[in-house]
């Protein structure tokens, strides 16, 4: 009885162990295109999707404005969304525009609404706590925007007094503070109301990137930047934090669109002029 009780313990460890066996070969089959799935993550969704869904700006002039009339929103950060999905797709259409502000952007980024941030989001450390960002795609610094005529001639004649705007959630309200001591600007949820208010006479000073405000000079030529640019603002596509195969993946895309010329197409086209040499 013993040595049956052994015989037929051992009959089913070896079945357990041939069904271990299989499992792990099954596993090791079509579980490996799963596995590559997971790990590219949302950039596996964006093209199981078949379309892109960038977070953009409709109210900055040059970069990303909506058109009332046409509802086209076009400028400098669409057309890069637009070669990325030509990229992704063969087919710069396979895109999805949503509207983000400065506010807005990395909570629409973190809940899953968009794929990436388009929208000119300067790269900071502080930032780097929260997304993860592609290589710099945009130059910029930050400026002030007056009326001509106005006696702010640049940073040195703005004090603690001076009635400056900006916008919620741009780091360039922190950037003036602390230049000047003392002073708090009056924020506005994204850059038509600043502009708005500015051209109102509700403040002297607008001040944002000076890619933006050129944007606003061509809007309304009654207006101009003050002085030079007092920082440095480098543009980068925004990702969810731990997206390395999307990351690697725009960096690269970056790269061919300026190797092939088409950036400085698009760039020229709305900066008007050549980007300088990096």
């Amino acid at each position: 009885m013993a040595r049956k009780r052994i015989g037929g313990l051992s009959f089913i460890l070896a079945t357990l162990l041939l069904i271990l066996a299989a499992c792990s070969n099954s596993g090791n089959g079509s579980g490996n295109s799963d596995n590559g799935a997971a790990q590219e993550g949302v950039l596996s969704e964006i093209k199981e999707r078949g379309k892109l869904v960038a977070g953009v700006k409709f109210d900055t002039k040059l970069f990303g404005l909506k058109d009332p009339g046409t509802g086209e929103v076009e400028g400098f950060d669409i057309d890069i969304a637009k070669a990325l999905a030509k990229k992704l797709f063969g087919d710069e259409s396979k895109l999805e525009l949503k509207e983000v502000t400065s506010q807005t952007r990395i909570p629409m980024l973190n809940n899953g609404e968009i794929d990436m941030i388009i929208a000119t989001m300067t790269i900071t450390e502080k930032r780097k706590e929260e997304v993860d960002f592609s290589d710099v795609y945009f130059k910029a610094g930050q400026s002030l925007l007056v009326k001509k005529g106005s006696p702010i001639k640049g940073l040195e004649d703005v004090t603690k007094d001076t009635k400056v705007l900006g916008v919620k959630g741009a780091t360039s309200i922190k950037n003036i503070e602390d230049k000047v001591p003392g002073l708090k600007v009056q924020q506005y949820q994204n850059y038509q109301e600043a502009f708005t208010a500015l051209k109102a006479g509700q403040g002297e000073v607008l001040t944002t990137d000076n890619a933006i405000l050129y944007g606003m000079t061509k809007q309304d030529p009654n207006y101009e930047l003050a002085g030079d640019i007092f920082t440095d603002e480098p543009y980068g596509i925004a990702m969810k934090k731990g997206e390395q195969a999307l990351v690697n993946y725009v960096n690269d895309f970056l790269a061919e669109l300026k190797s092939s010329g088409e950036y400085d197409s698009i760039y020229e086209q709305w900066i008007g002029e050549k980007p300088a040499a990096q």
